[in-house]
């Protein structure tokens, strides 16, 4: 093998162009979010300039991953959990806090939110500890996981952060199916499941996330209360019907009847202005996306850069299907953002940062042979 073949070459170019394509759809759509139909005319909200700006800088992050040996996380991943935990310990101390919740650390001209840092560490700690295994996981391995994620998963659900500890568990979760359970210990976390959902319901949930699950099971009982979020996203994506009502003619957005319509439900305003075809569209898009990211899965010549991409993978699937869901009615609302779609700039650099791992990874697909 020729190792000085320019690595763009081997470059997931499905992938990057995929990414691209649906930040594009993603900055459009906002432009329409962010208006607001008055009697003096449309004003526009500035979310669509901010978010291009949190694109070019995530972009500059995806570049500069792209850049250097994914190998040398192996080193730092251990670093990295550390930082985090200290950072999250930190939270509750001097954290600020923000509709309720406490998640972010001010530094002056900026804030951070650890919760953010803990996807890499769970993604880096997880990838270096399956990637030293070659058999399925038993007790002892399955156990000192759970040891590795609950720390930092505890801290979240504190703050509480409900949608980031879902995120987390479905990185580590699912890289641990990827890579193979003993039957006897999937057995177990299939009878524990039920057990633990009890558990949360009771003790582990504020009475706001319990009411939002109520209201996911009957969203008329309050329809202008609890209920009020999801029944207007339902309005309008059935309102945009075949074709939609076009760019910036939605009524439901435009008239500021559909709530966190350049957030959590951005998807919303989407299905009203384009319709069951655009919707359809997007998905394709989202479809491609994701196989894009399953084939450099499928390529990668070693076990470490396989469930880097694997976590990767995981993480983007649960986003897209638990935002989707909930914005039809088919899932409980919770704080998780449509990536590349939904305002968010936190967000927007952790997605580009997650897809140039996976860039990183299919670019040096043929140089190491494990």
């Amino acid at each position: 093998m020729d190792n000085r073949q320019p690595l763009l070459r081997h470059l997931n170019w499905v992938l990057l162009a995929a990414a691209l394509a649906l930040f594009a759809v993603g900055e459009v759509n906002l432009v329409s979010a962010s208006g607001t139909r008055l009697e003096s005319g449309l004003a526009q909200a500035s979310f669509y300039q901010r978010q291009l700006l949190w694109g070019v800088l995530g972009l500059c992050c995806m570049t500069v991953t792209m850049c250097f040996d994914y190998h040398r996380l192996l080193r730092l991943s251990w670093y990295l959990y550390g930082l985090t935990l200290v950072l999250l310990i930190l939270v509750p101390l001097i954290g600020t806090t923000v509709y309720g919740a406490k998640r972010w650390i001010s530094l002056g001209l900026f804030s951070i939110q650890p919760s953010e840092l803990a996807k890499f560490a769970i993604l880096l700690t997880t990838a270096k500890f399956l990637s030293s295994r070659s058999e399925t996981l038993g007790w002892k391995d399955f156990g000192l996981i759970l040891l590795m994620a609950a720390p930092p998963l505890g801290f979240i659900v504190k703050q509480p952060d409900l949608g980031s500890a879902l995120m987390l568990l479905f990185i580590a979760g699912g890289m641990v199916l990827f890579h193979g359970l003993k039957a006897s210990v999937l057995r177990i976390c299939a009878l524990a499941i039920p057990c633990i959902g009890a558990f949360m319901w009771f003790v582990g949930m504020h009475d706001y996330q319990r009411q939002r699950i109520l209201t996911f099971l009957n969203p008329e009982a309050d329809p202008l209360g609890s209920g009020y979020h999801i029944l207007q996203s339902r309005i309008a994506i059935g309102s945009g019907q075949l074709w939609g009502k076009g760019f910036a003619e939605g009524t439901q957005s435009q008239l500021r009847f559909l709530p966190e319509r350049h957030s959590d439900f951005a998807v919303a305003v989407f299905g009203e202005e384009w319709g069951f075809v655009g919707c359809l569209v997007l998905i394709s898009l989202f479809v491609i996306f994701l196989l894009a990211i399953l084939t450099t899965i499928i390529q990668a010549k070693d076990r470490f850069g396989s469930m880097l991409c694997v976590g990767v993978f995981f993480y983007f699937f649960a986003e897209i299907s638990i935002n989707m869901g909930m914005v039809v009615g088919l899932m409980p609302v919770v704080g998780i953002p449509l990536p590349f779609i939904s305002y968010g700039g936190s967000a927007t650099i952790v997605n580009f940062i997650l897809i140039g791992l996976v860039l990183n990874v299919s670019m040096r697909r043929r140089a190491f042979r494990i």
